[in-house]
């Protein structure tokens, strides 16, 4: 009876969607498509980076400072002591203007409720945000953005924030799944049901349980006093939190939650969060960045936690603090060498129709997220003392900056502009990350942390001006989420039903905890006259709050009843007018019955000229691809015809040109041939007259005078006597002319249209085989080659020439020569002077031995001719020399 006063006091509506109609009668539908928004005008729509400065009290009160807070939005530099003036001798001040600047006195409740709390209400409604804090080192940008006990910072504060708002509605854990495409996939009750009994039945679970007890180490950070929450959370959803945590160190990506398996060989990270001394020690393994199919970059293969309450979420987070490197140096105890990124990734899905479950269709899931940035701080390394590793550290942290400010220059000069300039994003993974934002859609929000000590001006001053230059760069406002088109308030309508959303209590329960409890009913003493009057009066309220609900049960019965006949009295009017209605269409949809059947002959009319048309079609078809397959064929013939008679030609042509060019060298070889004869015969008569003269013109008996070379020059008419190569003549001794090259095996070509000279002056080459044309058989035995070349100089007179090589071996078997050197052999008569008959006296003391004379020359050279086996020198390489008519 409890129970069914509890339902219907439930079923009582407060609020209808529609009047006078209870939840439980609402119809059952279909799902709706996902409404596409229109990108109009407000994908145009601009809004400016926001910048933020917060100011940090000074760490000494006697310490000078340089920095003045002038309003809630500008800030001022004062150059300080010991510093260089101006050129006009004067210290210079500026003044720096922000979206708003926080003193030293500001709370981090205040930091928050400004900068941090309008990014989570747009994450909470579906849009995407950046937070990043920028600053020189030391100046308090992990404290602002992690906090310190007792006073947590943006951090904590934001996922407080976002628990508080969707705490209620959100899915069991394992509905939603990440996959590694950057996107989510839902499952099923039962399917989720099994991943959580799998998971819970493992050793060591990896995701961090809610009933475990809270890390006394950040309890402080997180125990947020005051109470955030977002307004017009959609109820009829639910959503699911998912977080990650990476480092940017060294320009490489980390994955700060990354499950290292255990081992006892490799050494393990210290205390400062680098690898102790052990030679063996292999560094974790950095991550890609990818681009998935909405061109959003992401981290590859990044642990993704699913939390459910602000304390899992930053139990996660401290879990990959421990990680993160930091360092000691000479201005920071605790100094962040990297960039670190913490990631917020919010799904949200719609209920069903019914309200009971998840909507199973992954287009209807809305990813939005809010990555909160802790950026290393810039230093100079004069002053840090940095050496080693942390001087190189140094040089990454800085190089990415100076890449970040490069990036807002140039967005900067585009927008304002008009250019086009290609802005480098790849230069750095810090950049490349987030390239998104600042390309697409999103909020970024930016905190420049100051510290407003005199030896921070310098790099206080390089701050400023980024903040500036950040101020005037424009990002696209975030577009509003589609609505998926569901009836409103389907939770409560399905609350109303009984149904279990969530994890929220049964009805029963709800009404038994109204109750006042019962008091201890145990009797210790036979005198105790207490327990039992409490009991009777704990149970007479009971029954009295029992009579009140009855009371209230038939009131709201009698009124639902009233409800229940009203509205079937509307349902009754409804259907009278609804059935007015059909009768009046049905009277239209049988005219136009009529004129459909009346269309339809006629289509079926125009069907059939249609076939007729497309068969007249296909037979002309057919003929056109007869015809033009026969004169494809005969174009082919033609083809092959016409290069048939073309080859035949070529041949022919080639076959004349080869004969007209072996007879031409025939002829022309016969007839040097015969004008060489002719030309010996001739110079052997003209020598026999010339003996004949020399005999008849000679003086009888005078004393012989050796004649002057003037005397010679004028009798023309007397010539000397050379030596006739007539068999009669007396036999000259000859003299061989020893070869440069003795030694070796040689080959001596003289090919058989040489002329045999009879100069004292002759070629003699020792272990020689003598051929007149070239074969295989004597190159193979010998080591050097000798061709004898006789041709027609200048003067008249036959020169020869000895043409040199080595014989070498060639791969196919055969052998190749390769020339070296040429020697040439001239004869020469001398003008004027007479010669002696064959038959005169010894020679004359001068020193004269004989008439002709030998010239040699030496030519180098470095032709190869190549023989293989088989092959013979023809008749092409005979040398013929081409005698001259010497001139008187």
């Amino acid at each position: 009876m409890q129970a069914s006063l509890n339902i219907e006091n439930y079923l009582v509506p407060k609020t209808s969607p529609e009047p006078n109609l209870p939840y439980f009668c609402i119809r059952r539908t279909k799902t709706p498509r996902k409404l596409l928004v229109k990108k109009g005008s407000q994908t145009s729509l601009k809004d400016p980076v926001g910048v933020y400065c917060r100011v940090r009290p000074l760490s000494l009160p006697d310490q000078e400072c340089c920095i003045e807070v002038i309003n809630n939005t500008t800030v001022q530099l004062h150059t300080p002591e010991g510093y260089r003036l101006n050129r006009n001798g004067d210290y210079k001040e500026t003044q720096y203007s922000f979206k708003q600047v926080f003193g030293i006195h500001t709370t981090q409740k205040e930091l928050f409720d400004v900068v941090a709390n309008p990014l989570v209400d747009d994450l909470i409604h579906g849009k995407n945000g950046l937070l990043f804090t920028y600053g020189v080192t030391g100046s308090g940008k992990t404290h602002t953005m992690t906090g310190s006990p007792g006073e947590g910072g943006l951090l904590p504060r934001c996922l407080d924030m976002i628990f508080n708002s969707i705490g209620s509605f959100q899915a069991k854990r394992y509905v939603f799944k990440s996959n590694d495409r950057n996107s989510m996939d839902i499952q099923c009750e039962v399917d989720a049901l099994l991943e959580r009994q799998k998971r819970e039945a493992m050793p060591n679970p990896k995701t961090p349980s809610s009933k475990r007890q809270i890390d006394p180490e950040f309890a402080d950070m997180i125990n947020v006093q005051e109470f955030c929450k977002a307004e017009e959370v959609d109820e009829d959803s639910v959503y699911g939190v998912f977080v990650s945590y990476i480092e940017i160190y060294n320009n490489y990506i980390y994955d700060l939650l990354e499950e290292v398996p255990f081992d006892p060989i490799k050494p393990k990270w210290n205390s400062c969060s680098t690898p102790m001394r052990n030679t063996d020690f292999v560094p974790p393994q950095s991550k890609l960045l990818r681009e998935d199919k909405n061109h959003n970059m992401y981290v590859a293969g990044c642990t993704e936690v699913e939390v459910k309450s602000t304390e899992e979420a930053f139990e996660v987070f401290w879990r990959g603090q421990k990680k993160r490197r930091i360092a000691n140096t000479h201005l920071n105890r605790e100094s962040s060498r990297s960039h670190s990124v913490f990631n917020i990734k919010l799904v949200q899905a719609p209920l069903d129709a019914d309200g009971d479950n998840v909507l199973q269709e992954k287009e209807q899931i809305t990813i939005s997220q809010l990555s909160l940035v802790d950026l290393a701080g810039s230093e100079r390394t004069n002053r840090t003392k940095a050496e080693g590793n942390r001087l190189r550290e140094a040089g990454n942290i800085n190089q990415s900056l100076m890449t970040l400010r490069t990036c807002m220059e140039v967005l900067r000069e585009n927008q304002m502009y008009g250019t086009n300039k290609m802005v480098p994003y790849r230069d750095s993974k810090l950049t490349h990350l987030f390239k998104n934002y600042f390309d697409g859609e999103g909020k970024v929000r930016m905190i420049v942390c100051v510290n407003p000590k005199a030896e921070d001006y310098e790099e206080s001053l390089q701050v400023m001006r980024f903040a500036e230059v950040t101020q005037e760069v424009e990002v696209a406002r975030p577009v509003d989420k589609a609505i998926c088109g569901l009836t409103p308030g389907r939770r409560y309508r399905n609350q109303a039903r009984g149904g279990p959303v969530g994890d929220e209590p049964l009805v029963t329960e709800v009404v038994l905890q109204s109750f006042p409890p019962l008091p201890s009913c145990e009797l210790l003493d036979i005198n105790d006259e207490q327990t039992l009057p409490r009991l009777i009066e704990a149970l007479e309220k009971r029954h009295y709050l029992r009579q009140m609900m009855i009371e209230e049960f038939h009131k709201q019965s009698i009124t639902f009843k009233a409800l229940l006949q009203e509205f079937d009295s509307t349902v009754l009017n409804k259907e009278n007018y609804i059935q007015g209605k059909l009768n009046e269409k049905e009277k239209v949809i049988t005219g136009q019955k009529l004129e459909i059947e009346r269309l339809e002959k006629k289509n079926k009319t125009l069907e059939y000229k249609i076939e007729i048309l497309e068969k007249t079609t296909t037979i002309y078809e057919e003929d056109k691809r007869t015809l033009q397959q026969e004169l494809e064929t005969q174009n082919q013939k033609l083809q092959r015809q016409f290069s048939d008679k073309r080859r035949l030609e070529a041949r022919l042509q080639g076959m004349v040109t080869e004969t007209t060019m072996k007879w031409e060298k025939e002829c022309e070889r016969r007839v040097a041939a015969k004008q060489l004869e002719m030309q010996n015969k001739l110079w052997v008569k003209d020598e026999k007259l010339k003996q004949l003269k020399a005999i008849v013109t000679e003086p009888k008996a005078e004393k012989p005078e050796r004649p002057s070379r003037e005397r010679d020059r004028e009798k023309v008419t007397q010539r000397a006597v050379s030596p006739s190569p007539v068999p009669n003549a007396p036999p000259i001794r000859l003299r061989h002319r020893r070869s440069r090259s003795a030694g070796d095996r040689w080959v001596d070509h003289k090919p058989a249209s040489n002329v045999q000279t009879e100069t004292v002056m002759q070629p003699h080459v020792p272990h020689a085989i003598t051929v007149s044309v070239a074969n295989e058989k004597a190159l193979a035995k010998c080591e050097k080659y000798m061709l004898t070349h006789q041709e027609l100089a200048s003067d008249g007179e036959i020169e020869t020439k000895l043409i040199k090589g080595d014989v070498f071996k060639t791969r196919g078997g055969g052998q190749s020569v390769q020339f070296t050197d040429i020697e040439t052999l001239k004869q020469e008569s001398p003008t004027g002077r007479k010669r002696r008959s064959p038959t005169a006296a010894p020679a004359p003391p001068d020193g004269t031995e004989s008439e002709w004379t030998d010239v040699e020359t030496r030519v180098g050279c470095s032709v190869a001719v190549e023989m293989r086996a088989g092959s013979q020198l023809g008749p092409g390489y005979q040398h013929h020399a081409q005698p001259k008519r010497k001139k008187p």
